[in-house]
Formats: C-alpha cells, sequence, structure tokens
C-alpha cells in the first residue's frame, strides 16, 4: 500500500512540475520515469529497469538539444542496454521476500572504482571537447563515467551504487543549474529530476543497507 501512495506522489508531483514549468509533456514524463526508475530500484523491485530504459531514451533526446552529447550518445549505447542486462540480473538474484539480494564490497574494489572513475572522466572529457558544439565536456565526462559506475555496481547489486550516485548528483545539479542559468530547453525541468533523484539517493541507501543486513540473517538462518 505504501510503495502505491509513493507512486501516485511521485506521479502527481511530476504533473505539478510539468504544469508550474510548462514542460506539459516531455518534461513531465522525463521526471516520472525518472523517479519511478530510482524509487523502484531503492526498494529492491525488478521492475524499475523499465522506467529506467525510458528515462534513458528521454534524457538521451534532451541533453542531445542541450549540446550535451557524451550524455545523449552513452545514454542510448551504454545506459539503454544496461537497463535489460540489469533486470535479467535482478531477475536471477531474488531472496526470499522476492526482493533482490543486496552485496557490498571491500577497500579494493573501492579503490578500483575511485580509480577507473578519476581516469575515465579525464579520458572521455578529453574526447568530448573535439566534439563541436559540446557544452561542460569536462561535467559531462564526469557525470556520465560515474552513472555508469553506478549502473554497473547495482546490476551487480552492490550496495555502493547509491554512495556513488550521491557523488554524481553534484555533477548533475551543475550542470542543470547552469543551463537554467542559460535558459536551456527542458532545463529547469532535469534540475528537478536531479534534485529528486539526490532526495531518493538518500533514501536508496538506507534501504540497500537495512536489505544487506536482512540478507546476511537470512544465510546465517540458511546455513
Amino acid at each position: 500500500m505504501r510503495n502505491k501512495i509513493y507512486t501516485i506522489i511521485i506521479v502527481l508531483f511530476s504533473i505539478l512540475c510539468g504544469i508550474i514549468t510548462k514542460d506539459y509533456f516531455l518534461g513531465t514524463l522525463t521526471l516520472t520515469c525518472g523517479l519511478l526508475n530510482a524509487y523502484y530500484a531503492s526498494i529492491g523491485k525488478t521492475y524499475n529497469y523499465i522506467f529506467g530504459a525510458a528515462f534513458c531514451l528521454l534524457n538521451a533526446y534532451i541533453s542531445y538539444i542541450n549540446g550535451l552529447y557524451g550524455i545523449a550518445i552513452l545514454s542510448v549505447i551504454v545506459f539503454f542496454p544496461s537497463q535489460i542486462q540489469g533486470y535479467v540480473s535482478w531477475i536471477k538474484n531474488k531472496n526470499s521476500s522476492n526482493e533482490v539480494s543486496i552485496r557490498g564490497f571491500t577497500l579494493k574494489n573501492s579503490i578500483i572504482i575511485i580509480t577507473s572513475c578519476i581516469l575515465g572522466s579525464l579520458l572521455l572529457g578529453f574526447l568530448l571537447t573535439k566534439i563541436p558544439g559540446q557544452q561542460l565536456a569536462f561535467l559531462d565526462s564526469s557525470s556520465n563515467v560515474i552513472n555508469l559506475c553506478g549502473i554497473i555496481l547495482m546490476n551487480l547489486r552492490f550496495k555502493e551504487c547509491w554512495i556513488i550516485w550521491l557523488f554524481n548528483n553534484t555533477f548533475d545539479l551543475s550542470i542543470w543549474i547552469i543551463n537554467v542559468f542559460n535558459k536551456s530547453p527542458n532545463a529547469v525541468m532535469m534540475l528537478l529530476v536531479s534534485i529528486g533523484y539526490l532526495l531518493i539517493n538518500v533514501y536508496g541507501l538506507i534501504k540497500w543497507i537495512k536489505f544487506e543486513r536482512q540478507n546476511w540473517e537470512e544465510w546465517v538462518w540458511e546455513i
């Protein structure tokens, strides 16, 4: 019952934001899909990937018309296919409560992730500077690389994906705040998406820590 109430709140909030920003269709639909994707992922529901796939395509279009070609390209060729892979992975790894089984990783994993994100961001940022009309190349690249890292970790069911996404929120918020000041198309709505993700990422981290503890207790009981 609580999940249905939160879903209704998210849909109504998205419609209200669409009315306020006069971004009635594209922005409202993008905000709805983005927030539902994040919310259902935070509570371990596999169908979050359906909304995630829709958000990737909508986000790609909005990013393209704003000159954020890195986000646009990766949304189509990387993030969209990752939603399909994640759906399959989660289907195969559910616990007794029909929720995804959560994992955590070690200090070694953390070092590898941080190093990969830094190097990947710098490399992609350099490549994006070569594209005519590209805006905010290194913010764009950092957002993409960190977001991709978070998606991979979520598909692999690591709770640290939420920490990665909280860090990524700083880049997303910076990008869309700048675009709001530049009066770019759909920028206000995408800023609201980023703020919504920030709140849900905090909620998701808390929920997944609880899920991990429950999974551990079930494993000990089964042994």
